[in-house]
């Protein structure tokens, strides 16, 4: 469960930076910096997450 979860994290990030950038390309935001801003800090936080739950079940099985 916990695996499931941690790719779908790294699923979000993924889709987090599709919208960013598209959002800066297409976008007409007058303030870029704070849709970066938020774009790196929400990626950073789903990602590592999702990392975490992957590399912590992967850790889980080897001690069995």
């Amino acid at each position: 469960m916990k695996k499931e979860f941690g790719k779908w994290l790294m699923d979000i990030a993924k889709y987090i930076t599709t919208a960013v950038i598209l959002t800066s390309i297409f976008g007409d935001v007058q303030q870029k910096w704070i849709i970066y801003a938020g774009g790196v800090l929400a990626v950073g936080f789903t990602l590592g997450w999702g990392l975490f739950l992957v590399k912590d079940n992967n850790e889980s099985k080897e001690g069995e």
